[in-house]
C-alpha cells in the first residue's frame, strides 16, 4: 500500500504533494508501523484500533484527491482495493485478539 501510495502522490500538483501526498505516505507508513506493533504486542486490540483509523484518513484522503482530480480514477480505485484488503485483515486480526479464546489463560 506504500508503494502505491508513494506512486499516486508522486504526479499530484507541486501545491498539493507535500501537503496532502505527504499525508497519505505519512498515514501508510503509520500503517506498517501498527502492523508491527500488533504483531509483537501482547495486547494487539489498541494498535488494530488504530491502524484501522489510520486506514480510514488515508481512505479519506484519497477519496479527497481523486475528487480533486490530483490522482486518476485507476490510481484511486487500486488504492482504495489495498485499503479495504488492509481493513478486512485488521478486522479479523482484532475480533480474534478479543476472543475469550484468544486472551492467554492465566495458570
Amino acid at each position: 500500500m506504500l508503494d502505491v501510495a508513494t506512486d499516486v502522490t508522486k504526479n499530484m500538483p507541486r501545491d498539493f504533494k507535500q501537503s496532502l501526498g505527504g499525508k497519505i505516505r505519512d498515514h501508510c507508513i503509520d500503517i506498517v508501523t501498527l502492523i508491527f506493533r500488533a504483531n509483537v504486542s501482547v495486547d494487539k486490540v489498541p494498535h488494530l484500533s488504530d491502524l484501522l483509523e489510520s486506514v480510514q484518513t488515508v481512505e479519506l484522503l484519497l477519496r479527497l484527491s481523486k475528487d480533486k482530480r490530483f490522482i486518476s480514477v485507476p490510481q484511486y480505485a487500486k488504492a482504495i482495493e489495498l485499503t479495504n484488503q488492509v481493513g478486512r485483515q485488521a478486522n479479523g486480526w482484532r475480533k480474534s485478539a478479543s476472543s475469550p479464546v484468544a486472551s492467554p489463560s492465566r495458570r
